[in-house]
């Protein structure tokens, strides 16, 4: 998966379309992430205690992987992405249109 907890995404289509956030977690088993702020979902939750009243809470509800790629600082856009490895052996991301360092 070339997408990482706390990467800046912008998702490329549903409702949210053209939506830049980060994200804020992956489930991997389903090829799922959630994003900042977008498609969000109101979530009712009860009372704990006695008198106190209950809630709606907004929470980002999970979208494909599918539907968003990595937003490249440089070139401003969504990007498609590749790996490199440096000199020690490490793995790095480069946006494959201004071959920066993503």
């Amino acid at each position: 998966m070339k997408i990482k907890k706390d990467d800046n995404v912008i998702i490329i289509s549903g409702k949210d379309k053209g939506f830049k956030g980060k994200v804020v977690s992956i489930d991997r088993k389903k090829d799922k992430l959630a994003v900042d702020g977008a498609n969000l979902i109101k979530k009712h939750i009860k009372s704990s205690k006695k008198g106190e009243k209950g809630q709606r809470i907004e929470m980002p509800a999970l979208l494909h992987i599918s539907n968003v790629q990595l937003y490249c600082e440089h070139c401003k856009r969504g990007v498609k992405v590749c790996f490199t490895k440096n000199e020690d052996g490490t793995k790095k991301r480069i946006c494959k249109r201004c071959k920066n360092e993503i």
